[in-house]
């Protein structure tokens, strides 16, 4: 190969490795025994946020006028994070659950 070639190559590399998206994770918050467990947690826009409820009754993560996530009994739910900042939720039907999000 040419050593012009070989410093377009490179260059086209490094382009794309610093503007490529970063993959976007699922981030796990287990809900047992009236918890969400972690309580807090920190995640990227673009992530999901997948409540997975290993109790025998319904549960929600909301925040009230963004978002309620119903979490039905021994089910998942998910959210996709949208924006930056941090949020409190709670269980509707529990209010003493809570959690934190924040997003960047």
């Amino acid at each position: 190969m040419l050593p012009g070639r070989n410093l377009l190559a490179l260059t086209s590399l490094a382009w794309v490795t610093m503007f490529a998206p970063a993959h976007a994770e699922t981030i796990q918050v287990v809900v047992d025994k009236l918890v969400f467990s972690p309580a807090e947690i920190n995640a990227r826009v673009g992530d999901t946020i997948e409540w997975v409820n290993k109790d025998v009754i319904a549960h929600t993560a909301t925040v009230k006028g963004e978002w309620d996530v119903m979490i039905l009994p021994k089910k998942n739910a998910t959210l996709v994070i949208k924006k930056a900042g941090s949020v409190e939720y709670y269980c509707r039907f529990h209010p003493n659950m809570k959690g934190r999000i924040t997003a960047h």
